[in-house]
Formats: structure tokens, sequence, C-alpha cells
């Protein structure tokens, strides 16, 4: 019976010429990768990726337009035709060297595809800001902590600012249809100075989004006063970065008195004062500085564990992401033996990717060997260009039931980190996103269908998507993290 069926789908196909009579229609693609809505690009030559289409005949390309305005009829439109689809998933398109674009620029962008027919389908469209110099140093910003939330009407409150909440997912939302006027009040604890606050509205679409609202400062939390340069009107995004000058205060209240949908929602707000964090405490014998990138600054794994159970004479010092800086280490009395930069679970576009600047600078900057996991491994070229990683439209998680389907990593260039390795080898995955483009001064020094591992040719930093430290029988791996910290220590054994 299966031949039979085999048989008649190959002469049905044939009769056909390969493409069906009445095939679904093309779908618009999902502008929802990266750079999603209002993201910060910090390249001029941003990577578009956009998933994928649905619908029509044979292969499907694309047709991709940027523009600085709306309309996309400026004598500044560029228009890449016949973009192949790149996988089953996501497709994507570096912009041409010649094309580089104009800094401190709003860009509109669209794309649609095109069936082997030649059918088009609708545009889907989307904007991003290109600001070069965004990610170039550390913010100058710490986070403050609030010591109580309280809502004008609504459920879960605290999911405003709960901030190890994966992705930012949860949220709270006014009870609908309710009063014209909602507001959030967030009491600091003490009085801090304010200058900055991030929001978060609905990613998944404009049901939510904040409309007209005003921030407002208050010394006992009744009377209060409207902060010049936090009043946004007409706001058509779900991400806000408000900054403005310095206020002292120990309340601050969010005045919500519009908003797009039947009620207004937030997933999380972020307040930040002017400084810099605290120097860490550092221990008196060799270390490795960890970099937590989880969005509550801790890390994703147990990797301290496990750097201290591999027996090399290791302490580790953890630093939340939003307070390490270049600065920060070049100020410790002794310096640490490598740096490695965590993984976390969550997509960047919810998160203040401002955070990361001081990480971006030493990846960039820092002689200090480093090591990136999983998220640090996408930092590491996200320092040179935030679109440079992407999400790959799904989640490579290690099979533990059935470990014949999992993805063998191929090393493909010699190098002592694989010393102890079989080629390939399987490792635990645990990520949605990969690295799509490789600074200049970058190789590739493993892949599976994406790329696995990378080096810099210019100092000793490594990048590796996979886990190496997560303690299965399964992880081949794991000797590639042990390898690091074994070249990190002799390097610094060379220096003395």
């Amino acid at each position: 019976m299966r031949l039979a069926i085999v048989l008649f789908v190959f002469f049905a196909f044939c009769a056909s010429d390969g493409r069906s009579e009445e095939s679904e229609p093309l779908t618009a693609p999902q502008l929802t990768n990266n750079p999603t809505l209002d993201v910060i690009a910090t390249n001029k030559r941003p990577l578009l990726s956009f998933f994928n289409s649905s619908g029509g005949n044979g292969k499907r390309n694309y047709t991709i337009q940027i523009d600085k305005v709306p309309s996309f009829d400026s004598n500044a439109l560029l228009e890449y035709k016949g973009v192949p689809e790149g996988n089953k998933y996501v497709t994507t398109k570096l912009v041409d060297e010649k094309d580089a674009l104009t800094d401190n620029t709003r860009y509109y962008w669209r794309v649609r595809a095109q069936d082997s027919d030649g059918k088009v389908g609708p545009w889907a469209k989307s904007r991003f800001f290109l600001d070069t110099k965004s990610d170039d140093s550390f913010m100058n910003l710490t986070r403050i902590a609030v010591s109580g939330i309280e809502v004008s009407s609504g459920q879960n409150p605290k999911n405003i600012v709960d901030l190890d909440d994966p992705g930012q997912a949860t949220f709270w939302q006014a009870t609908p249809p309710g009063e014209q006027t909602q507001w959030v009040k967030f009491d600091l604890g003490e009085k801090r100075t304010v200058s900055r606050i991030w929001i978060l509205s609905n990613p998944q679409g404009l049901d939510g989004w904040l409309k007209d609202f005003a921030w407002q400062s208050s010394d006992d939390g009744n009377r209060w006063e409207n902060i010049q340069g936090a009043e946004i009107r007409d706001n058509d995004t779900y991400r806000n970065i408000i900054d403005f000058k310095p206020v002292a205060t120990r309340y601050l209240r969010l005045l919500i008195t519009d908003w797009h949908g039947y009620a207004p929602q937030i997933n999380v707000v972020t307040i930040y004062s002017p400084g810099k964090p605290p120097i860490p405490k550092i221990p008196q014998g060799d270390y490795v500085l960890i970099v937590g990138n989880q969005q509550d600054g801790f890390t994703f794994t147990e990797l301290a564990r496990f750097v201290k159970e591999i027996h090399l004479g290791l302490e580790t010092v953890t630093v939340p992401h939003y307070e390490v800086s270049l600065e920060m280490v070049n100020s410790l009395a002794k310096k640490p033996v490598a740096i490695i930069l965590s993984g976390n679970n969550a997509d960047y576009q919810n998160l203040p990717m401002f955070e990361y600047n001081g990480e971006f600078e030493l990846i960039r900057e820092c002689d200090i060997p480093i090591l990136g996991i999983c998220c640090g491994h996408q930092m590491t070229v996200m320092a040179y260009g935030y679109t440079y990683a992407h999400s790959m439209g799904w989640e490579d998680i290690t099979s533990l039931e059935d470990l014949k389907k999992v993805r063998p990593i191929s090393i493909k260039k010699d190098d002592p980190i694989f010393a102890g390795l079989p080629n390939p080898f399987i490792a635990p995955e645990i990520h949605g996103w990969a690295v799509d483009v490789l600074p200049a001064d970058y190789e590739v020094l493993a892949a599976s269908t994406y790329i696995q591992s990378l080096k810099s040719n210019k100092k000793m930093l490594y990048g590796e998507q996979f886990h190496a430290e997560i303690k299965v029988p399964y992880n081949q791996g794991t000797p590639y993290l042990v390898n690091f910290l074994k070249m990190a220590i002799e390097k610094r054994r060379s220096k003395r």
C-alpha cells in the first residue's frame, strides 16, 4: 500500500510539473525577528532577518525595501530583489557594503514573497533606528530596586518588576473596561535620583500598548508633579526608553490616560539612577569573572559550580551584565584569569539592550581571555552589530529521549580548544537564537547546521553556542571549557 501511494504521488507530481493546481495564497513574512519594531541597530550594514512566508507554488524568493520614509518612495530607497529563502524557518539579508546606511536615522523596511509562478504576497512592514554609537560605552546607570508597587486596577502588579521572568512574558493589565485613567505607583523605599525609565508593553501585538502617559514624582506619595521630558503622546511602540533631567524622589507614578486596545498592559518597568555600580570584592587567589546574562543578573546554568569542581584552583566572582564594564575590570586590584559570558533564556528584542554595553566594551577592548557561552557566544558578535544574531525560528534543545536525533557538531578547524573532543561531538543545546554574521577578524571553528564555535584572530576570545558546562553523561563538549581555562591559566603564568 505504501508503494502504491508513493507511485501515485510521483506520477501526479510529474503530470502537474511539480506544482499544485490550487496552492495556498502567499502570506506576509513575519517581521518579529531581528530587527523587530523600533530596535536600535548598531552597524551601518544591519542583517535583516524575518520569518518566512507560507503558501504559493514552488520555491519562494523575497523583495526587500529599505527607506527613510514610510511611503518607500524617496531617493534613498534601497531594493533587493530575488533574495532566496534561507531555510524553512528564516531568511536573512545583509545590507550590501555599497548601501551602508546613514547613522542616527530612522529606517522603514518591508518585505514580500514571490513564488515560482511570479505571484507576489502582501508586504510586511517594520522600522528600526540606526545609532552606531549607542552601544560604545557602559550606560553609567544603576538599576533602582522597587520596594513597593500599587496599581489602579487589575491583577499581578508584581509582574511589572519581575526581572527573573524569562522573556518578560508575564504582565500586569488593568481591569477592562475600567476608568479612562489608570496608574501604577512605585515606592523606591527612600529618596533616589532617577534619570531613565525602560518600559516594555505587549510584545505580541498592538493590544495594550500605552498611547498617552506621563511619569510623575512625589515625596509623600500623595501630591504629584509631572516629570519634565517624561510625558508621551501618541505612542505607537511597545518599548520605550525615557530619558530626562535627573529627579530626586521617593515615589514615581505612571499616569496612563489612553491606550491601544481595551486595557493597558505592562510587562516590565525598570528604573535607573545615574552613577556607577560598586567594584566587586575579589578573592586573594586566581579566579574567573563570570558575567551573569540572565535579565536578573544571574547565570542560566551552574557555571560557577562547574569552574570550581574541575579542580584547576580557580574561584569565581559573578557580576550582573548591567554592572560590568571595561572601567570596572580595569579597576580591579587583581585581574581575573579569564572572563566567561553566560547564557540567558530571553529573546533580546524584549530586553533593554543598553544594559549590555559594558559587556560589549569587554568583548571589543579587553585583553583578558574571554569565553562566551550560548548568549555570551552571540554577544561576542553582537558587540559589532546588534542584528548579527537572530532567532532561528525553532528551539534547539537536546532530546534526552532520543540522542540519535541530536545534530552533531563538526570541528571545521583544528585548535587547541578542541583537545580531547571527538569529531564530530555531541553537547547539550538549549537555545533558539544563533550567530549569522561574523566580524572581519573572527573565524568559524565548529558548526552543526549553524555556527557552534568561533574565535577572534586578534586576541584570546572564543565562543560556544552549546553548553560545555552542563553535567550530563552524553556531553562530549566538556573539554572545550576545561581547555579554555587551562589555556587562560597558562597565559597568566607566561606573563609572570
